[in-house]
């Protein structure tokens, strides 16, 4: 469905046809021209901005979400991974939120990840839960033990699912693995 407050863009271009029409009105009846009326389509083209800039939709919060969680995996953050995780957090390999907290410790107890970038991702939003799909890549510390024996970088297919809090905040509630290097993976290939 189309939405005002996702983009602004519609309401630009009605501006500008806003704009056009003004300028065909004031060409027509040359008497009728008046200074103020050119700011009709500016503030059509602020309200669009206005809109945009006010109202945070649902997709614009869990994109939030998941860039936080981005950041905080590349810049090893555990308290910044905990803060998006929902209590009832849970995947096919830890059964908890402190169990993949623990794993995340243990993992970046030492520097791993120079650089982790996002290529893409799918959002799939149905009610108070939403799927998204994350394509990105994870470039590893030269001195770190996955670069020195295995790989220096990694592509990998992730599928997170969260969860709309009763107070509108969306929660990493499972994190799934499916593909490493364009094969078919799951958390226990990274153990």
């Amino acid at each position: 469905m189309f939405d005002f407050f996702e983009q602004p863009w519609t309401l630009i271009g009605a501006a500008v046809l806003v704009l056009f029409g003004m300028f065909t009105f004031r060409s027509v009846f040359p008497e009728k021209r008046r200074w103020w009326q050119f700011l009709i389509p500016l503030l059509l083209a602020g309200i669009a901005f206005g809109l945009d800039g006010l109202v945070k939709t649902d997709l614009e919060r869990i994109n939030t979400v998941v860039d936080k969680g981005i950041k905080a995996v590349r810049d090893e953050d555990v308290r910044s991974v905990e803060s998006i995780l929902s209590e009832l957090y849970s995947d096919s390999y830890h059964r908890s939120k402190q169990h993949l907290l623990d794993h995340f410790r243990r993992v970046l107890s030492e520097p791993l990840i120079a650089n982790h970038k996002p290529s893409g991702r799918l959002v799939d939003i149905k009610g108070t839960q939403a799927t998204v799909i994350l394509f990105t890549t994870v470039v590893f510390e030269k001195n770190s033990q996955i670069a020195q024996n295995f790989t220096s970088f990694l592509m990998t297919k992730t599928k997170v699912t969260l969860q709309k809090q009763p107070d509108g905040e969306w929660l990493l509630e499972r994190i799934e693995v499916l593909e490493l290097n364009r094969q078919p993976a799951n958390w226990g290939h990274i153990q």
